[in-house]
């Protein structure tokens, strides 16, 4: 098997880009798609980033994930905008969705988003820090459609996805974005799989074995029968997840986790945003008074063995300079697989990563 590695993130990019053209992809797509991946390993979240080559490659190959597909509009009644994605990309057909709705909000003040239909999204905040940009705030839900892996609170068995919410405020004359981006389960399972990979137990009070009794061994999500990740926060976790898949899956999309919408090899991200332009309400007030609550949060003591208070949005960001400058780490199952999967399509993988 290959070794993990440290691989500049553009070289990196390039490959992963390189992949998915050969899969099929226009090379706009393959790029887009990349650089999200990369992405998301730049900012501490591996579980979304290159790692997912591999379940990509495996899903078109069984017919789920179609290439070159986009947002197709089925239903665009202000503020209301429904999205089909056809089962395409997910980082093409929700930012090409998020953009739409984003036009919307600036024009008319708020739009209501729809999105289904789209294989797996990623990064959820990729798409808040786009309308943040916009000088907008957007609240996202997304349901994930797939095996489920999360129990709910109380239960010894997986009933939702890791169904992940987002909110994201803009920038302000003293402070950048805030950005708010989380799963409702209290790890993601990719990392349970990185963590596997790399012989490693996850921290305690995260999982729960087949029977429901809490364990450290990321290997029981993938056993049979599996185990399951536990909702963060208990009772409060789980009543986001539920609100997800109501929103995004029953409400947006029609598709929530229920077995009859299971399908073996299938994944499905649903989502509801609402996405609308603050100065509607608050004109440029909100931002003094923003950068007033932010400055008194950074201003509180640190606890001890603490670094201090961060603002969420900013561990992403320092991650992302360090990485830039550093390198991405990429843990040896994934560099297996894109070695595995470049090879197949005859790439010189090592001359693309290193040479």
């Amino acid at each position: 098997m290959s070794t993990g590695a440290v691989v500049a993130a553009d070289r990196l990019e390039q490959l992963v880009a390189a992949i998915f053209r050969g899969t099929g992809s226009a090379p706009e797509e393959a790029e887009e798609v990349a650089r999200h991946l990369v992405e998301a390993d730049l900012t501490g979240h591996a579980s979304h980033g290159v790692t997912q080559v591999e379940i990509y490659v495996r899903s078109q190959r069984l017919g789920h994930l179609q290439p070159n597909r986009h947002a197709e509009i089925v239903r665009d009644d202000p503020p209301f905008l429904v999205v089909d994605g056809g089962i395409g990309f997910g980082q093409v057909i929700a930012r090409e969705a998020i953009d739409l709705a984003s036009e919307r909000a600036k024009a008319a003040g708020v739009s209501i988003l729809a999105l289904r239909y789209a294989h797996h999204i990623g990064r959820l905040g990729a798409y808040g820090e786009r309308c943040a940009a916009a000088g907008l705030i957007a609240i996202l839900f997304a349901n994930v459609v797939s095996i489920p892996r999360v129990a709910p609170f109380g239960g010894a068995r997986s009933r939702l996805g890791t169904n992940p919410i987002c909110i994201a405020f803009p920038a302000t004359p003293r402070n950048p974005p805030v950005l708010v981006d989380f799963a409702t389960s209290a790890i993601a399972g990719n990392k349970c799989r990185i963590a596997m990979a790399k012989g490693e137990e996850v921290a305690e009070g995260l999982l729960q074995d087949a029977d429901g009794n809490p364990t450290r061994d990321p290997g029981v999500i993938f056993s049979e029968p599996a185990g399951s990740l536990r909702p963060f926060g208990g009772h409060k976790g789980y009543g986001l997840a539920l609100a997800c898949e109501i929103l995004a899956g029953a409400i947006a999309s029609g598709v929530p986790t229920l077995p009859q919408n299971l399908r073996a090899g299938r994944f499905l991200n649903n989502a509801l945003a609402f996405v609308f332009d603050p100065t509607r309400i608050a004109g440029t007030q909100w931002q003094d008074l923003t950068d007033s609550v932010l400055e008194n949060l950074r201003d509180t003591p640190p606890s001890p063995g603490s670094d201090g208070v961060l603002i969420p949005g900013e561990p992403e960001a320092q991650r992302r300079r360090v990485l830039q400058r550093e390198g991405v780490p990429v843990d040896p199952v994934t560099m297996a697989a894109l070695h595995r999967i470049g090879g197949e399509l005859g790439l010189d993988v090592t001359a693309q990563l290193f040479g």
